[in-house]
């Protein structure tokens, strides 16, 4: 029997973001708060320094907190870019929109990806990184004529320059505009321009195709 390769999907960051539990804030060197519903006035704050404020341990910061979510700083940059590198690596950012103080994923990670990890450090050419969360990711989900450039495709396009393209989100400012992002489009319709958005809503539920269904 032939091995398949496993898929991975993957943002380009050393920490990954969820709701708190005191399991992943207790294997985390460091904890950031995004949100807490009881106690909204420390989000944006490490969990060492909640602690401090509030004149208590782990176990009962973590349950005043509650419900919350967090940021956990625990992974490696050397492990981020083997994984990034990995032919079958899709990106994806996973973001959190709800959040009042998101991870930067939700803004960054595909300039990210184009500008940090292809053109400043060399990690895969640029075409590899638009095929990763493009192509890749639309052939793996089975999704029909998406994520190519093509007559009779639908056209969902992103304009950047090489160049200049870069995010700009940051742990401490997670809402920063990207820079080098010049138009987007969905299904052939202009949805972001000049650094705003038009307004427009012309996308759809994506389902997978029969035949991927019928391969997987």
């Amino acid at each position: 029997m032939k091995e398949q390769p496993v898929c991975l999907d993957c943002y380009p960051y050393t920490a990954s973001s969820t709701i708190l539990t005191a399991d992943h804030a207790r294997n985390s060197p460091k904890t950031v708060i995004t949100w807490s519903r009881p106690l909204p006035q420390y989000a944006g704050q490490t969990l060492d320094d909640v602690m401090e404020a509030m004149g208590c341990g782990f176990e009962e910061a973590v349950q005043r907190l509650q419900p919350a979510g967090a940021v956990y700083f625990r992974m490696h940059e050397d492990d981020v870019q083997r994984i990034l590198k990995y032919v079958p690596t899709m990106i994806g950012s996973d973001g959190l929109p709800h959040d009042e103080n998101p991870h930067p994923r939700l803004w960054g990670t595909f300039p990210r990806v184009l500008g940090h990890y292809s053109r400043d450090i060399g990690l895969f050419p640029l075409e590899t990184a638009v095929f990763k969360m493009t192509g890749l990711t639309a052939l793996e989900f089975g999704f029909a004529d998406r994520g190519v450039v093509r007559e009779g495709a639908y056209a969902d396009i992103t304009l950047f320059n090489p160049d200049t393209v870069i995010d700009c989100a940051t742990f401490e400012n997670p809402k920063t505009l990207a820079r080098g992002i010049e138009a987007v489009l969905v299904n052939g319709t202009i949805v972001w321009r000049e650094g705003q958005s038009t307004g427009a809503r012309p996308g759809r539920v994506l389902r997978r195709s029969r035949k991927a269904e019928a391969t997987a």
